[in-house]
This record gives C-alpha cells, structure tokens and sequence, in this order.
C-alpha cells in the first residue's frame, strides 16, 4: 500500500484511487472531505498519472486553500505554490493577470472589494445626477452582482419598465466607469474571465490541455455561472472530481444552486458516485437525530452518517417561557459545564436570525462571561443600532457633535459634504454644537440642514412616549425603517432594529420601579436621570463590556449560517420555534418550485452536526416582537427528532406528557412548574383580577415578602409585572 493511503477508510480510499473519470463524491458533514481532495491530488501525482501543473482545484475560501496547500506540501516532496489551487475569484483574477490584454483590462487592473464598488456607484450616481434615495447604491450593487452571477451583461438583461429600463441604464454606465478607470469588482472577476475563455478558442483550448484533472469542493455552493466555468475548462476532456453535500446547501440567497449537483451527475454522465458517510466529528444521537431530520426533505441524493465512536450522551431540550429566560438558562448552563471543565472556547451559542444575539448578549453582560460574535458585530455594534441610537441621543442631548454627524444624512438627505464642512466652520467660529450653528450656514444646504433640526424637533417632542414606544417611533420617524425596506438585504437589519425596540421593554421591565397601581413603568432613577437617558448609558456599557481579546478564553455567538465549517464539544440551538427556525419566510417562499422550507431544514441539520459532544436545543413560549409579547408554537424540526434520542430538561406537555422532578433529567430550577407555589405564595397558572387592567393569569414569579413579583399576562392588556406589596390583585 502507497504509505498516502494509510488511515483512509473504504469509501475515501475508493475516492481518492478512482480511475481517471467525472466523480461526484458525497461528503456528510465531519467526513474528511479535506483529506480525501488533498490525498487525491496527490495520489494522482505521485502514481504519475497528472503533474503538478495539471491539476486545478477550487475551493469556496481562502482558508480551505491554503490548507490544501499546506497538507499537500506535507505529502509530496515539491513546491506545491505555483499550483493552481484557489477560490473561484482568485483563480479568475490570476487568469485575467496573465491574459490582461485578452480581456480587454490594463496590466495592473484593481479590484473593488463591496465597500469600493458602493463608493464607485455613490460617485456615479452623482456624475449623473440621479436621485440614490430612488436608486439607493448597496441596492444597486446587488442588482448588479446578481445579474454578473447570471451571466448577463447590461445589454441583454430584460427590463420591462421605467423604472427597471433606468436601472440597466446605470447597469451599463456602471460596466463603462469601470472600464475606464481600470477596475474591476468581485463578480467581474468571474463573468470576465468565463467570457474570455468562451470567445477565444486557442485560450479555451490551451487550459483545456493543461488541466486534465479539475477538483471541485463545496460543490453544492456553486452558482450557475461558476458551474458553466467549471463547463467550460472540463470540456476538452478533463476529469471533473466534485465534493460536496446537498444536504449542507445553506446560501440560496448568494445564489448557490443545489441543483447543480445533479445537473452534473446527468450531463456528464457520472458513473462514479461515492457516499462518504462515516463521520469523525460527533456522537452517534446527534448523528441520528440530524439524519432524522434531514430525510423529510424530498429529492435527495441521500446517504445517512453514522460514527464508531458511541451513542453518546442524550440531545437535551429546554422550554422556557421567554426569551428571557432562555438566555438566562443557557448562561447558567454554560457556568457548569466551565465549572465541569468545558472550555467556553469550544461552547458555540447558535441562533437562526442575528438580531436574536440581543438577549443572550444580555445575559452574558450580567453573568460578566466574555464571550465572541463570530462573522458579526455585536448587537450595540451594527450599523443599524448605532444610527437609531444616535437619533435617540440627539433626542436627549441635541448637542452631541458625533451623534449628529452620524445621522444628519441619513438615511440620505441631501446633506453634502460641503454643507457638513461648513457647518463644522460656523460651530468653531461661534465655539458651539453643530445643532446650534445650523442658523448660521446659509443657502440650499443651510435648508436642509434646517429640515433636519426639525425632525429632531418632532422626535424630541415624543420625549414623553414610554421608551418602547419612543424607540419604535425613532425608527419610523427617521427614515431608517422605510430605508432598510428598501434594501434586497435589509430583512436582518429590520430584525435587528425591531430587537432594539424589545431590548427598551426589557430594559425598563428589569430597572423600572412600580407606580401605585402597582405596574412596572419608566421613571428610573439614579445617576444616568430618566428612562432614555439610562437605557443609553445601558447600552454603550454592554457594547464595551466583555469583549474577549485575543487568546481569551470565550463563548462563541453566531448564526447558523455563520456556523458551516465549524465544529464544537457543546452547541446550543436557541429560538427553536416556529416562524423564527423555521423561518416565517420559509412557509410560503419557493426557489426553482422547491419549498424555502426545504433549505431551513438543511439549516438546521448543519446547526445539529456542528456538535461533537453534547448539543442542546432550546426554545420559549414567548418571545418579544416590535415590543410586544409574542406566543409560539415549538419548531416542528423537534419534533422530527426521534423521543429516544432526547433528555428533556423541562416539564413537557404533549406526546409525553408532564415530567415530573423525580424523573432522571428533570431540571426544577430555572423555571417553576405550573402546579407549584413560589415564595410569593401565588401560583403560575393562577386566575387573578386588577383594577385597573381586568383578568389575568400569572405567568411567572420572583422575589419573595415584599419584594415579590409576579409577572402576569392580561391579554389585550398584555404582560405586565406587578409588585405585590403594593399590587391590588384578587384570585379569581
């Protein structure tokens, strides 16, 4: 046996000893798909059966390049750097290096990462004086990649109104800046380097000759224009080696198309389809319960993982009755298993939307863990918090300089440069805040800059509105949500905006002090003043606090999307209810004819192999949205879990009925059960009556004597909490 060989199980081995042919192999989750790509390569290589040269592989990330190069230079005794191994867009950039003149680009062409292409719009835009509140930039950016990655040039792209006539029209006025200025964005580098390979033949066939092995990974996350690349070079002849996993296609919403893989299985005849099914990663009831779930999608290639090393321990379910709740569970779990040992590094906290970060950021505030937002910003960090924020601080102080400059132009109002400048002259000259000095700046930006102090004397009007309300009127009032509307990305940031709005009820539920009837309300005292004043001091200290350095031993916090690749001792999944993962947008939506829930389902089943050793799955009864207290049905992805499988940690009602304390697993106390009394002598589920907001039923307890609270739900009236030593209730 080749020494290259060794370790490799059946199926690898039979992967990566295949004889010169198109294969497609089938790559679970944990089933080191890295090891049989770079032991291919240099399988082929060292029987002689291809050069160093002659081989082209892509990857989807730099990282996973390099680390094919590194192994490789581990294998064979050469230099593995001039190999062309790569992402998609930088094979394409050193093609387009070495062909500059074919491709019609000058010798040191620059490519515009997404924040220069969005200026280079900006300043075409202006050029042509059109109206960005109309034809936003970042919108225009996305409609131009989207129709590159389609392979569409402006000229051919189908426009059937006005309005869509204009946007190809800035399309194509885009294409000719670019030229001219020598540049080229993301996307080009790909549409560019195909349309050089289609049109010139002796090109095509020169690397058509040289490659005559092509090896794909993550080949799921194709595209179709990456898949027509790939087309292209293969069809001299060369054998096409792609790796990949149906079941992990996560970014429909970049363009990846799943149904690549069975396009190529058909049109290049495959006969060579192996299944790489054992997994290295995780125990076997995580491994079961993520085949569970993934059979219910239709139309897969199939294959099913399994592992040599154990069942393992128990999927472990935990229902709270509010996201509150939930996250202060997971902080208490994520101590005792540090406490048992775990490192918080190998702790990954899951979530399916970003803006669910919020509550579990709060709750490690409190609890003082570090934690890290892998892929993301922390909540108080996003754009879009920090431009609702600002407007909420010149409602408190309106001469809070760099509150102003944030948001004095946006969303965009006219409010140039030059207008900015000026205005910072005349508040030096007059040694006051910009706010002050609008007066004095004259002309058409002095009128706008004069607009713009009336909104914030509109908003500061609101002043006196209970914070929730007032967060959620900034948001409107402004122009951020109507912005974020508009944009084909801008769901996440509505969530998140949305969230701010939840953080403000929960910031005054938790520091808010009881009037005489006995409701929590505003009012807080102390050294930050009112309500707004208190809530932004709030929320500058959790967005400086506890941020993990480098070499720190941190939780980490991310979304599932964020989360492929990965892989940790302990996974928490959180939000698991319906409409939230699933998606809401997932019941109804279709891509291609297939179902969008089809693709949360692949989303979930990444979240679950993301575990090796204990994974838990969690969702509440309750869960705050725009500020109001929304009721939830659990995920159906739990119940696609088989009950064999699964620990529940809480009393359950449903198929199994109530567990009870004196059943193995039951954990009494992050949360009462329905039947029992707290120290506050009422009970949860109990019918009560107040004066002031009718009927009611206790829905949770805290405190005890005088110092006990309750919180109650009184319907139309919704949640309130109530201290009891002043509260007027009466059982029903």
């Amino acid at each position: 046996m080749n020494p290259l060989l060794d370790h490799l199980n059946a199926p690898q081995l039979a992967a990566v000893t295949l004889p010169p042919a198109h294969a497609l192999i089938l790559a679970g989750a944990g089933s080191g798909k890295t090891r049989v790509l770079t032991t291919r390569i240099a399988w082929l290589i060292s029987t002689g059966q291809v050069s160093p040269p002659g081989v082209l592989a892509v990857t989807f990330t730099n990282k996973a390049a390099k680390e094919m190069q590194t192994r490789l230079a581990g294998m064979l005794p050469i230099n593995v750097k001039g190999m062309w191994i790569g992402t998609f867009h930088g094979l394409c950039n050193r093609l387009l290096r070495a062909h500059h003149r074919d491709a019609g680009l000058p010798q040191l062409f620059q490519i515009l990462d997404s924040a220069d292409q969005q200026a280079s719009v900006k300043r075409l835009l202006k050029s042509l004086d059109v109206d960005d509140e109309k034809f936003p930039p970042r919108e225009l950016c996305h409609f131009i990649n989207a129709q590159k990655e389609q392979g569409l040039r402006a000229a051919v792209v189908e426009a059937y109104d006005e309005w869509a006539r204009k946007r190809v029209g800035l399309y194509e006025a885009y294409e000719a800046q670019c030229q001219r200025e020598g540049v080229v964005d993301f996307a080009e580098l790909l549409l560019r380097s195909f349309e050089l390979l289609d049109r010139n033949e002796p090109l095509r066939r020169h690397y058509q000759e040289r490659f005559r092995h092509i090896l794909v990974d993550e080949f799921q996350d194709t595209n179709k224009l990456q898949y027509r690349w790939l087309k292209l070079l293969a069809g001299g002849g060369a054998n096409l080696f792609c790796v990949g996993d149906d079941d992990q296609s996560i970014y429909a919403f970049r363009g990846a198309d799943v149904g690549n893989m069975s396009d190529f299985e058909r049109e290049f005849k495959v006969e060579n389809l192996i299944r790489l099914e054992q997994n290295y990663r995780s125990h076997g009831n995580i491994l079961d319960a993520a085949n569970a779930i993934i059979k219910n999608n239709p139309s897969r290639l199939g294959k099913n993982l399994w592992t040599e090393a154990g069942s393992g321990e128990p999927i472990r379910i935990y229902e709270s009755f509010s996201d509150g709740d939930e996250a202060r569970w997971i902080v208490e779990e994520v101590k005792a298993l540090s406490r048992d040992g775990h490192a918080r590094a190998e702790i990954a906290l899951l979530y399916r939307s970003n803006a669910q970060s919020r509550a579990l950021e709060h709750a490690l505030f409190n609890a003082g863990l570090p934690y890290r937002v892998y892929g993301g910003l922390r909540f108080f960090e996003r754009a879009e918090i920090k431009h609702a924020l600002a407007y909420l601080r010149l409602i408190a102080n309106t001469d809070d300089d760099t509150a102003f400059a944030r948001v004095a132009n946006f969303p965009t109002r006219g409010i140039g440069a030059r207008s900015l400048e000026t205005l910072q002259d005349a508040a030096k000259a007059a040694n006051s805040s910009l706010h002050a000095a609008i007066p004095q700046v004259a002309g058409a930006g002095g009128a706008k800059l004069a607009a713009f102090a009336q909104l914030i004397v509109k908003l500061r009007g609101a002043a006196q509105l209970p914070l929730p309300e007032l967060v959620d009127h900034v948001v409107e009032l402004s122009g951020l949500r109507a912005y974020y509307q508009n944009e084909k990305e801008g769901q996440d940031r509505l969530a998140n905006l949305d969230e701010l709005i939840n953080a403000a009820a929960s910031f005054v539920a938790e520091e808010g002090q009881p009037n005489q009837d006995g409701e929590i309300t505003g009012g807080i005292s102390g050294e930050f003043g009112n309500d707004l004043s208190a809530f932004l001091a709030h929320a500058s200290l959790e967005a400086g606090e506890h941020q993990a350095g480098e070499g720190d031993d941190a939780l980490q916090l991310m979304t599932v999307h964020s989360a492929k690749g990965l892989e940790f001792n302990v996974v928490f999944i959180s939000g698991l209810e319906d409409g939230l993962f699933p998606h809401e947008n997932s019941m109804s939506e279709t891509r291609d004819g297939k179902s969008g829930l089809e693709e949360e389902r692949r989303l979930m089943y990444v979240a679950v192999t993301r575990a090796r050793q204990r994974l838990y799955l969690s969702f509440a009864q309750t869960r705050m949205l725009h500020g109001q207290t929304r009721y939830n049905l659990p995920s159906r992805f739990l119940d696609e879990v088989p009950e064999e499988l699964v620990k529940w940690l809480t009393p359950r009602a449903g198929k199994g009925g109530f567990a009870t304390p004196s059943q193995p697993g039951f954990n009494s106390t992050p949360r009462r059960s329905d039947s029992s009394r707290g120290d506050s002598g009422f009970r949860i589920g109990q019918s009560v009556m107040h004066p002031k907001f009718g009927p009611g039923v206790i829905v949770n307890a805290e405190g005890s004597g005088t110092d006990a609270r309750v919180q109650v739900n009184f319907g139309v009236a919704g949640m309130k909490w109530l201290a009891l030593s002043v509260a007027k209730l009466e059982a029903a």
